[in-house]
């Protein structure tokens, strides 16, 4: 099955914001707000895990410079910076991408998540992270 992000890059079938070598941006079909984009990298990663830092670096610079387009050309009050990557985390389009939704005081929309994981683990989930955070880094 062919990557549907991969397909518009390929075609220039989408409405797009920015078309960069590294990464790109354009508007979804059914935007959540009136400006919401999507920041993907040209190439394709699957997710956070496989994609190279530098792509990574370049694909978080877009999402700030259109951030702060969106709050001068739209008069956005923030942003909401949305990305799901890997099985189990909901992610809909295997290609990693960031959603960048402007807001705005009385538009209504909740982004937030209401409720807490009922995942439970063993031991203390932040002093795993740092020693495993430790242990990689000294590697």
């Amino acid at each position: 099955m062919a990557c549907v992000f991969c397909c518009l890059i390929c075609e220039d079938s989408a409405r797009w914001i920015f078309r960069g070598p590294t990464v790109s941006a354009f508007a979804p079909l059914d935007p959540l707000a009136p400006g919401h984009a999507l920041v993907i990298p040209t190439s394709h990663y699957a997710a956070i895990f496989d994609t190279p830092p530098e792509v990574l670096a370049e694909a978080m610079t877009l999402v700030q410079r259109l951030s702060r387009t969106m709050r001068t050309a739209l008069k956005a009050g923030g942003v909401n910076i949305l990305s799901a990557s890997g099985p189990g985390s909901e992610q809909s389009v295997p290609h990693l991408h960031f959603h960048v939704v402007p807001r705005w005081a009385d538009d209504g929309l909740s982004t937030w998540p209401t409720e807490q994981s009922q995942r439970r683990i063993s031991g203390d989930p932040v002093i795993r992270l740092a020693s495993a955070m430790a242990a990689s880094h000294a590697a």
